[in-house]
């Protein structure tokens, strides 16, 4: 009887089967996508009105930062994230980008009209706007048509379909899109963003069990946020570890890598601590720290990658309230695990 079970299971009928279920589901996701999105895009459009109508050409006054701060504090108490002052000064922008509702393109998600808005020049943009909904372009690939200047390219070249057709061979746009993955539509829904969704499962492990041992360490660690998210224009970045330490006054930032350490790994943290510096520090905070874990490291990359003057990826005067490598070398199990010293 099993014999003929798993006879039947072999055929093609059974990944035929498999192909018209799968491709229901990728149907489904794209509709919920499409219409999610829709949602959102006309939502922003109609908050930055009137926020528009109500700062008028500058939020920047008085009158308008106390109303951005009030509308996000309100917002946000009632419906989650996603109401920053930043995102109403985004939403404000996008109103004014494209004054005329009947202009918006309901195929094209918020996160591409965060990229459009940057192109400040009217005519560029109302381009760009049609070409990536007539063309489907992802986000990824309207993003590298502009930084390629396709526009002006594709003016400028006499046989333009060569030119049109780059974009799939550089950029292949993604079979669809995985909603529940999407940022902005998890803060559009005030869903948890999983972080899961952002590891390997056993980078997860190793950060669950840091997150323990420095708390259990105690030395005025407080914890402050992990896989802490923070973004700039649509790209997305996630801070495995934050701490805040009062005995140091200051923010400790923590990123694990499971293999051999990269300068963009170095300069992924440079732009972590940076953006700590000039947004989230409080006032009497000494500046915030970034320490990088590793599998190995190369003392020239780090000497080549940081600059001179550095203060702040991980300074020996910290040594006294920050584990040391042989504590988090036993803590994590790894012998040849270490940090970033210089």
């Amino acid at each position: 009887m099993f014999n003929e079970i798993e006879k039947t299971f072999n055929t093609a009928d059974t990944e035929q089967t498999y192909t018209i279920i799968r491709n229901s589901v990728i149907s489904a996701q794209s509709r919920i996508y499409t219409a999610v999105n829709s949602a959102m895009v006309q939502a922003y459009w109609e908050i930055g009105e009137q926020i528009y109508l109500a700062c008028g050409e500058n939020d920047r006054a008085e009158y308008g930062k106390g109303l951005l701060q009030f509308l996000s504090d309100k917002l946000t108490e009632e419906f989650g994230k996603g109401y920053t002052v930043r995102n109403l000064r985004n939403m404000r922008q996008f109103y004014m980008a494209y004054p005329k509702r009947h202009t918006l393109c309901t195929e094209l998600s918020w996160s591409h009209y965060r990229i459009l808005m940057r192109i400040n020049d009217e005519r560029r943009r109302s381009w760009y706007t049609e070409e990536c909904a007539k063309l489907g372009w992802s986000v990824r690939q309207l993003e590298r048509q502009i930084n390629t200047m396709f526009y002006d390219r594709l003016l400028a070249s006499k046989d333009k379909e060569p030119v049109a057709e780059e974009i799939q061979k550089t950029e292949p746009k993604s079979e669809y899109e995985k909603i529940i993955r999407d940022p902005y539509v998890l803060e559009f829904l005030d869903l948890p963003a999983n972080p899961h969704f952002y590891e390997k499962d056993l980078e997860q492990t190793l950060i669950e069990h840091l997150q323990k041992f420095l708390l259990e360490l105690g030395r005025g660690f407080c914890f402050e946020a992990r896989q802490k998210k923070i973004s700039f224009d649509v790209r997305h970045f996630y801070i495995d570890l934050v701490f805040y330490n009062y005995i140091l006054k200051c923010f400790v930032l923590i990123d694990l890598k499971i293999g051999d350490l990269t300068h963009q790994d170095l300069g992924q943290m440079q732009m972590y601590v940076n953006y700590y510096t000039r947004e989230l520090m409080n006032e009497g905070d000494n500046p915030p720290i970034g320490i990088v874990l590793c599998a190995d490291k190369s003392d020239a990359i780090v000497k080549y990658t940081l600059p001179e003057n550095n203060k702040q990826v991980f300074v020996s005067k910290y040594m006294t309230c920050i584990p040391s490598e042989e504590e988090f070398k036993r803590e994590l199990n790894l012998n040849d695990f270490k940090k970033l010293d210089y």
